[in-house]
C-alpha cells in the first residue's frame, strides 16, 4: 500500500472497529458483556464506564452476572442500567445485579436484523466518504504535480480495491450478526 493511503485505510479500520462495537451492543437472545459497554454509572460523583466498577461475567446462556467491587455501587449499577437502553430490568440480590435475557420472540428478531442492517449501511457510507476524500487527496497531489496523472489513476484503483475490501468486511459482519439473532 502506499504511503498516501495509510491515513484512510486507518480511518477505514476505525469504521469497522465502530461497526463491531455496534454490533456487540445490539443482543442477541444470549447473555453478552458486550451489551452493558455503554452503560456508565455514577460513582462517587464521577461518571464511570460499568466494567470499571464491577466485574461482569456469563454465568448461564441467557445471564449476566454483575458483580461490583463495592457494594455501595450496587444501587447506582441498577440505577444506570434501568436508565440506559439495555431494556432488561436488573435483579438486585445484595451482593450482585442479575440481567436475565428474555428469549427473542420473531418479530424482535427482525427488528434487529433491521437495525444491523442499518448498522451496516451508515458503515458502507463512511467507507464510501473515506474513499471520495482519498480519491479529492490524490487529485489534489496530481493537480500540484506531486504525482504523475498515471500514478493518480493507479492509485485510485488501489482506493477502490481498499473500499471492495472494507464493504466486504462490512457485508460478513452484518452476516454474521445476522445468523445470530435469527439463531434460535
Amino acid at each position: 500500500m502506499r504511503e498516501q493511503l495509510i491515513p484512510f485505510n486507518e480511518k477505514m479500520e476505525k469504521t469497522i472497529s465502530v461497526l463491531s462495537n455496534d454490533y456487540a451492543s445490539i443482543r442477541a437472545g444470549r447473555a453478552n458483556p458486550g451489551v452493558l459497554d455503554r452503560v456508565n454509572v455514577e460513582y462517587y460523583g464521577a461518571i464511570t464506564p460499568i466494567n470499571q466498577v464491577a466485574a461482569i461475567s456469563v454465568s448461564e446462556a441467557r445471564i449476566l452476572v454483575i458483580q461490583p467491587w463495592d457494594r455501595s455501587a450496587l444501587k447506582a449499577i441498577e440505577k444506570a442500567i434501568n436508565a440506559s437502553d439495555v431494556g432488561i430490568p436488573p435483579q438486585n440480590d445484595g451482593t450482585c445485579i442479575r440481567l436475565v435475557f428474555p428469549p427473542l420472540t420473531e418479530e424482535r428478531r427482525k427488528e434487529l436484523c433491521k437495525q444491523v442492517a442499518k448498522h451496516g449501511e451508515e458503515a458502507k457510507i463512511n467507507i464510501r466518504n473515506i474513499r471520495r476524500d482519498a480519491n479529492e487527496f490524490i487529485k489534489k497531489q496530481q493537480k500540484d504535480k506531486l504525482i504523475t496523472e498515471d500514478d493518480q489513476k493507479d492509485i485510485e484503483k488501489e482506493i477502490q480495491k481498499l473500499t471492495d475490501d472494507f464493504v466486504a468486511k462490512i457485508e460478513k459482519l452484518a452476516e454474521a450478526k445476522e445468523q445470530e439473532i435469527m439463531e434460535i
